[in-house]
């Protein structure tokens, strides 16, 4: 007996998930929400005429397009009952992300966080055209905007993300050397060896969620951040000990406390020195770290 007929829509659908649940992470920064976006991505594409879909590619891609801005809307307002600052939910990634340069700086932490600083449609249309190279016309057909508006949209948002992305925004084999510093300071229990390796002005910010101890604002500072660090985020007999990993196509370290996972912390490097940390404590957002997730631009 061979094996079951796959019907069109459910093998298209399947083929284009990975790259649906990339497009949707990247405007959404959150795989929960991203995979919810999937399932009612689903819902609409199983109704379609596929005989009257010219690209079963765009044709998905406008639909998570359409419902990712919905989802992005809907998560704005819950943002603003966030306790303390958000940052984006980690995912643990394939080696394949971390070669691709581009796709390693389109997930990473501190570009993702730049791009919540633009409007729903500015980020749709950035994300869309910068990332994966969208024509005008398909991206007017996903935001209900004329070419000639997406185009200006395009300008607008590449400018303003030009002018607030990170020098370096992709890992470098120093990149990982200085995490591999800070886990042996962390591992040491060193708060001088942490502070060799830190900017003067480095800044750390931390997301608890209102569920896990963190600062309520960003940290600047090194003598501030090492104490922080230090004294286990407010449990001052803990023991931080990291564990180097690679989320969202760069190296992090997975911190334990007394041994249980605490985070994921994430760094910018500029110059051989820690500049930035972006610390994710809270529990909802550390579900993705069991498998590594598969993104694609393609």
């Amino acid at each position: 007996m061979g094996e079951p007929a796959v019907d069109p829509a459910t093998e298209s659908f399947v083929a284009h998930r990975n790259l649906l649940f990339t497009v949707a992470y990247e405007m959404l920064g959150s795989a929960a929400d991203a995979e919810d976006v999937l399932q009612e991505t689903w819902i609409r594409w199983v109704d379609v005429d596929l005989d009257q879909v010219r690209d079963q590619r765009a044709y998905l891609v406008r639909i998570t397009t359409r419902q990712s801005l919905n989802r992005l809307r809907t998560m704005n307002r819950r943002k603003e009952a966030y306790v303390g600052p958000w940052l984006p939910e980690p995912l643990l990634t394939t080696p394949d992300v971390a070669d691709d340069v581009e796709l390693a700086e389109s997930v990473s932490m501190a570009l993702l966080l730049v791009l919540e600083t633009l409007a729903p449609t500015e980020r749709a249309v950035f994300v869309l055209r910068e990332v994966f190279d969208v024509s005008y016309a398909e991206i007017a057909a996903a935001v209900d905007k004329s070419p000639a508006a997406v185009r200006q949209i395009a300008h607008r948002a590449r400018r303003h993300v030009e002018a607030r992305r990170p020098r370096e925004t992709t890992p470098s084999p120093e990149h990982r050397a200085v995490l591999e510093a800070c886990k042996r300071a962390l591992d040491a229990g060193d708060p001088q060896a942490l502070l060799d390796i830190l900017s003067p002005d480095v800044v750390l910010v931390s997301d608890g969620g209102g569920v896990k101890q963190a600062a309520l604002r960003p940290v600047v500072g090194a003598d501030k951040v090492v104490r922080l660090i230090a004294g286990g985020f407010g449990k001052a007999d803990g023991h931080l000990t990291g564990e180097l990993t690679v989320v969202n196509g760069g190296p992090a370290l997975l911190v334990r406390l007394d041994g249980k996972l605490d985070g994921i912390l994430a760094a910018r490097v500029d110059d051989g020195l820690l500049t930035g940390f972006y610390y994710v404590r809270n529990p909802d957002k550390l579900t993705r770290l069991e498998s590594a997730t598969r993104l694609t631009l393609r």
